[in-house]
Parts: C-alpha cells; structure tokens; sequence
C-alpha cells in the first residue's frame, strides 16, 4: 500500500514515559534545530519552536535539504567501530549553527543519571536543572533524556553507566511514514494502519525507541454545519503500537500498527497525528475526512407461520458495500436477560435475516458487528449500533388480562372486608369477655370486704334478711 509522508511539528509537552528494563545498549538522540524550515520559530512560552505545516512539495524538499545540513551539524567523533560507545568515551560535536539538540541516553537499569560535559570541560548535572534555563532534563530508571538550549559548539562527552554497543544518532527532522486513512470509511469502522518513524528520510531501526515515543491520532471536529458533528470538539480514536499485540504483527520490528477505532458520530473530521516525547511533541494534520454514516439498517416483523419467531432483516447500503460479501456476527439480548450468540455465513445477494426465538413480551436487544467488502473491494469490519424492538402485548389479551386483574383486585375486596368483619367481632367478644370477668370479681370482692368490715351489717346478710320478707308478701296477696 502506497504510504504518505507526514511532517511533525506541534507545542512542547512533558509526558512521563513508562519505565521499562530493556537490552544493556546505549542510544545516543539528538534532535537538531538548524533552521526556521526544519523547527520553525522560537516559542517564548515553553522554548520550543513551532511552524505551521508545510505541505508544498518545493517547501518539502527544502526541509529535507535542511534536515541533511543537520546532520552535517552534529556528527559523531570517530570511526563506526569507535562509536560503539565505552565508558568514557561517548563523544560527539555540535557545530556552531545548532540552535536546540535533544539527547538521549540508555544506561544500566537503575543506575544514576549521566553527566553532560561540555568542550570547555564545564558539566551538567540533573541536580541543577531547575536552576539553569540553558537545558531540560528528564531522566527515567533506563534513560536521560537532556534538551539543549544554544548549545556549546565544540566536542562533548557524556559520563555514566551508559551500555556497551551504542551508537550515536542525528536525529534531524521525524517524520512519521503512514498508510492513508481509505475512502469512504464508515461511523463505526475499525481500522488497521501502520507508521513508522523515518529520520531524514530513513527509517529509525532502534528498537529502544519505541520506549520514548507515543504516537496517537486524534480527530476533531471541523465544525462544518452542513454536517451532524458540528460541535463535537476532539475524539481520540487509535494509539500506534510496536509491542506485538493486537493487529502488531511483530514486536520490535519497528513498524508502528493502529487500530483506529471509528465509534464517533458521522461527519467532516480533521485527523491530527502526534508524536510525543517527554520533552517535545510533533503534530501533523493532514488532509480532511468525511466520515460516511453506518451503511448497515436493520428491522423485525413477528412470523406467526414459524412457531412464532422474530425475523431480523439486516441490509446495507449498497452503493457502497458488496451485499454478497457480507457476513454477520453478534449476541442478542432477550426481555429475560438471556444472551444468546448468532452468526450468519451464507453467501446471498438477498437482504441477510436472523431469526430470533420468541422468548416473550418485552424488549429484544441485538449488538452486531459486520464484515464485507466495499464495492471497490476494500475488506471492512464494522460495529454496528445498537439495534432494539419491543415484542408488545396485543390489545385483546391486555384487555382481558385488565379484566382479570379487576377481578381479582374485587375477590380480594370483598375478602379484606369479610375478614376486617370477622376480626372485629372477634375482638368485640373478648372484650365483653374480660369486662364480664372483672366486673364478677370486682362484685366478689366487694362483698368480700364489705363482710369483713360489716360482719352484722354487711350487705350480703341484709339481703339475706330481705329475701324471705320477699317470699312472704305474695302469699299475703293471694290469701286477700
């Protein structure tokens, strides 16, 4: 695939790597400022120089020329075989025209950070850096990496725990080498592109590398109006990897792979690719994408002749996409919380249909994913959206199942009632119970006193004393 070149340019920005033990080797990067055309103009804000993005093939050409002036600049001291760097002997020269260098340098793991010293013999410490605007330093338990303001012209030399086997390296204008985003690419489209890291035009091999940098594309909104992503700001959308994993073929090999993952609204967006460091970031932004709405459409209808089954009907747009060359993929979720797997496989230029066992009324929910090929014969995966219906109820069992319910809701009434009634006489004749107990004992005990406190007038031989007088007058009554 043919690949395009993307020049890096952008704002400083102090990222922390993660600190990973690698092979016992030394690197030694410098990136070279030589002129306005490689790094641009000087940023008063974080001293980094910045240039708006030089597309024009003539310009292009000059920067390449610049990048190999650079070179020139800063070289190495010694033959191939010298640099092989030992201790003590890690030595190179910058040239009077370079205005900032960057240098990185790989040590043993968790050894002290290196000592910079310049051709007057003067050296640079880690210690002093937040005392000294002259360089930037950042050190992780693997490596330095030391930013130069206007650096000393002359031979310097780098002290430390540096690893055997090193060579120096210029680097004097990143650019970043990727395969083109395709046309059209779709809302939801996953994407495998690869990049790699180019230094004046050749390919940096330096497997430690990958280690400093992080290359990350983003896409922002260019909010066109006409178009439904007006507003949506900035989505990251894929990272470059070169660690083996995922759609990385080889670890190490340095070829960069990103998955670029297009879950983001349909529309006009404006991809910007970055390269960062801890100490420097390089931005590229490319030509404009009009990402195309998801060309999949799906709907239902109930089959009451295949033992009630639901039926999914998923097409495509076809000035697009080959419907023969569709296949299918996803789980359906069913109004029991159910997930059941599907895949449809058959080669057809007919609309693809699921079906779906009917498990009840409530709401079905399917997440597919679909694999084909554009009509121009590009292979493609999509994520197509969440697709959901509503198996609903039909009026004549909701009539009936209303009856029903007002029904039982009336039983169990007329039940509450009865049984409030019951429980109310219930408590009424306990009551007139324990009443009927308290006052016989209350009577009992009142006779019970009184004779104790009475014994010849207590009220109980007062009655006693009536009774027969009771008895007496209704003889009298007859007799007269």
């Amino acid at each position: 695939m043919k690949r395009k070149q993307i020049r890096l340019f952008g704002e400083t920005s102090r990222h922390h790597l993660k600190r990973k033990s690698k092979y016992l080797q030394v690197f030694a990067l410098l990136c070279a400022a030589y002129a306005p055309h490689s790094w641009g103009q000087e940023d008063a804000s974080n001293g980094l120089q910045d240039t708006p993005v030089i597309s024009n093939e003539n310009k292009q050409a000059q920067i390449d020329l610049d990048a190999r002036k650079v070179l020139e600049k800063v070289v190495p001291l010694g033959n191939e075989y010298q640099n092989n760097i030992q201790l003590l002997d890690n030595r190179f020269r910058i040239d009077s025209d370079v205005k900032k260098v960057t240098l990185i340098f790989f040590r043993e793991y968790g050894s002290a950070p290196i000592v910079l010293v310049r051709p007057d013999g003067s050296k640079l410490y880690l210690d002093n850096d937040g005392v000294d605007d002259s360089y930037d330093w950042y050190d992780t338990d693997t490596y330095d990496m030391i930013q130069l303001s206007n650096p000393m012209p002359g031979p310097w030399q780098a002290i430390g725990e540096i690893l055997p086997q090193s060579r120096v390296m210029v680097i004097a204008d990143i650019t970043l080498s990727t395969d083109p985003i395709p046309s059209p690419v779709f809302s939801g489209e996953i994407i495998k592109i690869t990049a790699q890291l180019n230094n004046a035009g050749n390919r940096i091999d330096f497997n430690e590398f990958r280690d400093v940098v992080s290359l990350s594309v983003d896409f922002a909104s260019t909010n066109n109006p006409n178009f439904i992503n007006f507003g949506l700001g900035t989505k990251s959308v894929a990272r470059f990897e070169d660690n083996g994993l995922g759609f990385d073929e080889q670890s190490g090999d340095g070829v960069f792979t990103g998955q670029f993952d297009l879950k983001i609204s349909p529309g006009e967006w404006q991809p910007i690719f970055t390269v960062r460091t801890p100490l420097f970031s390089r931005e590229q932004i490319p030509d404009k994408v009009v990402l195309r709405e998801n060309p999949v459409s799906m709907h239902y209808e109930l089959d009451m002749t295949n033992n009630g089954y639901h039926l999914l009907h998923v097409d495509v747009d076809r000035d697009y996409v080959d419907i023969s060359s569709v296949l299918l993929d996803g789980t359906i979720k069913h109004p029991n919380g159910d997930v059941e797997r599907f895949s449809v496989t058959e080669i057809s230029d007919d609309t693809r249909v699921v079906e779906i066992i009917n498990a009840g009324y409530g709401e079905y929910k399917i997440n597919l994913s679909l694999f084909a090929n554009t009509v121009s014969g590009r292979d493609i995966v999509l994520d197509v959206p969440e697709y959901a219906f509503t198996h609903e109820m039909p009026i004549v069992e909701i009539e009936q199942a209303e009856q029903k319910q007002e029904s039982e809701a009336e039983q169990s009434t007329e039940l509450v009632v009865k049984e409030e009634t019951s429980e109310s006489s219930l408590i009424m004749l306990v009551l007139g119970l324990n009443l009927g107990l308290i006052m016989i004992g209350g009577g009992i005990i009142f006779f019970i006193l009184d004779r104790r406190k009475n014994p010849d007038q207590s009220l109980f031989k007062r009655l006693a004393n009536k009774i027969p007088k009771i008895r007496k007058k209704p003889k009298l009554a007859e007799e007269n």
